[in-house]
């Protein structure tokens, strides 16, 4: 590495130390401002960066073509770190024509692990970036270091100050940090339905609560019931119940005392722009095409992800993981002699990977958005409508629902192992970088090889139960089509019963992607099967079904179903799509429904935030799982007609869009706090505002009560359920974005839209 001389001296540093307000502040790096040499330390820079002193800045260029940020790194060694010492990183930064940083406070060997982290495009004008941050760890060896790897060309890269402040106090919580205490879904209410807010308070006795209209005239008014201590969110709360409120209207507030509640509206129609939105993340989310910046709104154009252009490597051409690899990940020397073109599909979370088993749930619940109106809206479901979002396809003659399925549908048939190879037939599991890409990145600048890993049994029926899915709703609008979707199918399934037992391995997550582990397939088969007899009703796909443990088995749980258990989403199918399955089946899978439901409103009726999600802990995507138990429930609403649940499902909703233990809406943009700084690669606005925001209609997994990233197991050790989350995209155990929670979100949103 190539050594700079530090510039500083100890006037400076005396200065600096009085310019502190508190004289527990204390810089830590000798010249913030560069204003003159000094021997006091050293910055260093790697030998592909060429630096300059000046008075004022330390600048030079930075050479271009490097893969990695940290290929490209000026430093400054010989800091020390405490563990729960609070820090201030601060930095004004520029660049020429511009170019990616990364300034983080780190331990200076193996692993790295950082501490507190700034990340920025730079840009010509100067920048001036805080970071306040605990160390979770003591590291008696700690640097700063600013990577700035990763452009494509030259750039001149400038640092005009750095400083490094320790004896931070913790910046004290003011009354617009604080959720109010009276909880409500931020949105809206339906006026024919179930209408509830929860208040925090620990005095037992009633109090008076008070309905106010956007004028702030009085609506009406009424008595608390304290529910005393809620043990998923360990508040003592109370309900207030206002459903006799009817008129549709904004702006209305609930009153308790000093206390008033975020506003609200009271619409029969508002769920349809959450529809539009919910589905239009889709599109934002897709790999292998242009993202106009008409149709996705501003920001949010983008040049096509991995299609094979420099400096991405891209999906065109995909060889499977080397042997090396393959022994490690799965225990064998694994690999392929093929290549295939993989473009396409959706990315499915913060990162670029795409997975097989999450887009197969995830295409077909947006198929199930689709089907569902088709047999439960009386034909009159704007689910129909080709025009419903803006997308390229619009105006094609086909919905854009199945529109865009159709994208991802094509990338889980292009997964298939060829004829005349080894597993021929079966669908790969997933395809991701070779390593995890580090962000904030957009999609086209990604430049980790892209590697195809083994073909799974569960990743093969998950192609065999969207396809056959797939097959025939797309019937009526592209008959080649659906045939070929049927045929996919077809040949997954028997590629399946060849290979029943070729499951996905847990990895740790060390290989650049997901694992997505699953060694048990009979829900798959069970799915699939399913699938296949609704679309050509050949009672051998039936007798398939018959014979799974999960035909008369348990199959919902009250942490709802995923793409590691769609056993459930196969018993809805058979009981909501009409078919010619005999009358004693149709009447026992939906009995198993309309029990399942039963039991979701049972529990609904012990939380005292209205949802229907009651395990013991809260799962990764714990939002995701109540709303697949909303769906259950729907769809007894459904097979019924009974109003209990769909009123069961309108006030769970109130969960998602605000009425819980933080007073967030964890749909963004809708309400008034909702999360908005999901863990993202590409929508990095939070960490880097040259970045898109998340959009409109992304939801966020939610609580976690696992804490699997750092930054959750320091912010929220001892959390109740309900509280483990925090909008922070370092929190991606929390905080993620993801295609199979997005797909349920749309579903239960056209379902409120659509009911009377």
């Amino acid at each position: 590495m190539t050594h700079l001389r530090a510039m500083t001296g100890l006037l400076a540093l005396l200065a600096a130390s009085a310019m502190s307000s508190s004289a527990a502040f204390s810089e830590m790096l000798p010249d913030p401002g560069f204003g003159q040499p000094t021997l006091a330390g050293e910055w260093w820079a790697t030998p592909n960066i060429k630096f300059e002193y000046k008075p004022g800045a330390l600048c030079g260029m930075v050479a271009g073509g490097t893969a990695q940020p940290w290929d490209a790194i000026l430093g400054f060694n010989g800091l020390v770190l405490k563990k729960g010492e609070r820090y201030r990183l601060s930095v004004t930064v520029s660049g020429d024509p511009g170019g990616p940083m990364r300034a983080l406070a780190q331990k200076a060997a193996e692993p790295w692990t950082a501490e507190g982290e700034i990340a920025r495009a730079v840009s010509a004008g100067k920048q001036t970036l805080n970071e306040d941050f605990t160390a979770a760890e003591t590291h008696a060896k700690a640097q700063l270091v600013f990577q700035l790897g990763g452009a494509d060309a030259p750039w001149r890269f400038c640092l005009h100050s750095a400083s490094l402040q320790t004896g931070q106090e913790p910046a004290a919580e003011t009354a617009s940090d604080a959720p109010s205490a009276i909880r409500v879904n931020q949105y809206a209410y339906f006026p024919k339905g179930p209408k509830h807010a929860t208040l925090v308070r620990k005095d037992k006795g009633r109090v008076e609560w008070r309905l106010l209209s956007a004028s702030s005239a009085q609506v009406a008014s009424g008595w608390s019931k304290s529910q005393g201590r809620n043990a998923s969110s360990g508040l003592d709360v109370h309900i207030i119940d206002f459903s006799g409120v009817r008129k549709p209207g904004e702006g209305y507030r609930l009153v308790v005392g000093d206390d008033t509640s975020p506003p609200f509206s009271i619409s029969a129609t508002a769920y349809d722009a959450l529809r539009a939105d919910a589905l239009g993340y889709f599109y934002k989310v897709r790999s292998g095409i242009e993202i106009r910046e008409d149709l996705a709104g501003k920001g949010y154009g983008r040049p096509a992800g991995h299609l094979g252009k420099a400096p991405n490597r891209g999906d065109t051409s995909v060889g499977c993981v080397d042997t090396r690899t393959a022994r490690k990940v799965y225990g064998e020397a694994w690999s392929c002699g093929y290549r295939l073109n993989v473009a396409g599909g959706w990315y499915d979370a913060g990162d670029f990977g795409k997975y097989v088993v999450n887009g197969g749930i995830a295409a077909a619940q947006l198929l199930g958005v689709y089907e569902r109106a088709l047999h439960y809206s009386g034909g009159a479901s704007p689910a129909f409508a080709d025009g419903l979002v803006r997308i390229p396809e619009a105006g094609n003659g086909i919905p854009d629902i199945l529109d865009e399925a159709r994208w991802e549908l094509d990338f889980l048939m292009s997964m298939t192992v060829p004829d005349g190879e080894p597993h021929a037939g079966m669908a790969h599991h997933k395809v991701h970088g070779n390593r995890w890409t580090v962000g904030p990145i957009l999609p086209h600048r990604d430049r980790e090889l892209r590697v195809l890993h083994r073909p799974s049994t569960a990743a093969t029926l998950n192609l065999a139960a969207a396809a056959a899915q797939g097959a025939r709703l797309f019937a009526r609008y592209d008959k080649p089509y659906s045939e070929k979707l049927l045929a996919a199918a077809v040949r997954a399934y028997q590629a399946a019963e060849a290979n029943p037992a070729l499951y996905a391995p847990y990895t740790d997550g060390s290989f650049g992607g997901g694992d997505y582990q699953d060694d048990d397939v009979s829900d798959e088969f069970y799915w699939a099967a399913a699938e296949l007899y609704l679309s050509t009703g050949d009672v051998a796909w039936l007798e398939r079904a018959k014979a799974s443990p999960h035909w008369s088995g348990p199959v919902f749980q009250r942490d709802g179903f995923s793409w590691r258990s769609v056993a459930a989403l196969g018993r809805l199918q058979l009981a909501s799509v009409p078919s010619k399955l005999p009358k004693r089946d149709l009447k026992a899978v939906q009995v198993s429904v309309r029990d399942a439901a039963e039991s979701y409103l049972k529990d609904q009726r012990k939380e005292a935030f209205g949802f229907m999600y009651r395990p013991e802990k809260f799962g990764w995507g714990s939002n995701q799982s109540l709303i697949q138990n909303m769906i259950v429930v729907a769809t007894a609403y459904d097979i019924t007609g009974d109003k209990r649940y769909l009123q069961a499902v309108r006030e769970s909703m109130d969960y998602i869009l605000g009425r819980n233990a933080l007073g967030i809406s964890y749909v963004t943009g809708y309400g008034t706090t909702y999360a908005q700084r999901q863990y993202s690669n590409m929508f990095a606005a939070s960490t880097d505002p040259s970045y898109p925001a998340v959009p409109k209609g992304a939801l966020a997994g939610g609580p976690n009560s696992g804490l699997a990233d750092d930054y959750a197991i320091r912010k929220l050790k001892g959390c109740a359920p309900q509280a483990c989350y925090v909008d922070d995209a370092r929190s991606y155990s929390t905080n993620e974005i993801a295609i199979n929670w997005n797909a349920p979100l749309t579903w239960i949103a056209s379902f409120l839209a659509d009911a009377p």
